[in-house]
């Protein structure tokens, strides 16, 4: 199951990385956007515990790491206005090109 790293820069110019165990947040941002910090927060929670239910059916446990990384994130978010932008720096890896 491919991992991937997503990082992002918090309203007040602080750069976090977060994990993932699933590319699966490719879905919900987009590296260069900007979400406010509630989007953002419930974009990223909503992604981490499909990547967590992913691993649970793979491997039969659930991806404590995708919990610790959903923890981070609401810590992180509770410390700014619901409506400041966060933005998306980077999604490592990126998807692969579509060769059509």
């Amino acid at each position: 199951m491919p991992e991937m790293t997503f990082s992002v820069r918090w309203p007040d110019g602080r750069v976090e990385d977060c994990y993932s165990p699933s590319l699966v947040v490719h879905d919900f941002l987009a590296a260069g956007a900007s979400y406010s910090v509630a989007d953002f927060a419930h974009r990223s929670e909503t992604a981490l515990a499909i990547a967590s239910a992913r691993v649970k059916e793979k491997f039969g446990f659930a991806c404590t790491s995708a919990a610790a990384t959903t923890e981070q994130v609401r810590r992180s978010a509770a410390s700014y206005d619901p409506e400041a932008l966060v933005e998306v720096l980077s999604l490592h890896p990126p998807l692969p090109k579509d060769p059509s």
